[in-house]
């Protein structure tokens, strides 16, 4: 299967969750994106949302990238029957190529771990290493603590004007193709992942 021109990199948790719309949220994404012809990157497990999103991808005919590093591939029950799997050494391998392999992000709920690789990627939009479109999908208002947190933090002087936090927000994961494509077609400053890799 030919690599898609848009793939979309989705952050999510290992677990589902103890509401029924995460799961159906994580499904829902994953439907949309392959009815779009849009490419799934994603942490290569089979459980929780990560494997949610990945088979509704596929069960619709779309193309899954999963990378994983070789001491999760049991903990996270790596996914067989992906179009495409890596095996790396460590988590930063598996995060920079995560990275080089999408052309935006999504957060789903999720635990410290999917937390964790927002905030990097967001910090990397802030100072001004990419540019892709980011986007939350606060389902059930899981995300509305950290977005308020961002506000507190702008108010309070520490996002200061210039290092705004570059991020769209839907309710819904059936949105989130849709807002993709409106922040591409704004979004004009593009830097190369070279400039990224250059600097980590």
């Amino acid at each position: 299967m030919t690599t898609p021109q848009h793939r979309l990199c989705v952050y999510c948790g290992s677990a589902t969750g103890n509401r029924p719309a995460y799961a159906g949220a994580a499904r829902a994404l994953g439907a949309t994106m392959a009815k779009a012809g849009i490419g799934l990157v994603y942490g290569g497990g089979g459980v929780g949302l990560m494997g949610e999103v990945a088979r509704s991808v596929l069960s619709g005919g779309g193309h899954v990238t999963g990378i994983i590093p070789d001491f999760l591939v049991s903990k996270e029950r790596m996914l067989d029957g992906v179009s495409e799997l890596i095996v790396t050494r460590t988590m930063h391998e598996r995060k920079m190529g995560m990275f080089e392999r999408s052309t935006g992000f999504v957060a789903l709920p999720g635990g410290i771990g999917t937390l964790e690789e927002l905030a990097e990627i967001l910090t990397w939009a802030q100072l001004q290493q990419h540019a892709r479109p980011v986007i939350l999908v606060n389902s059930e208002n899981f995300w509305s603590p950290l977005i308020r947190m961002f506000e507190d933090m702008k108010s309070n002087g520490f996002i200061r004007p210039g290092f705004e936090v570059k991020l769209d927000v839907v309710d819904r994961a059936e949105d989130v193709v849709e807002a993709y494509l409106h922040r591409l077609s704004v979004t004009k400053d593009k830097p190369p992942v070279a400039i990224l890799k250059d600097k980590l």
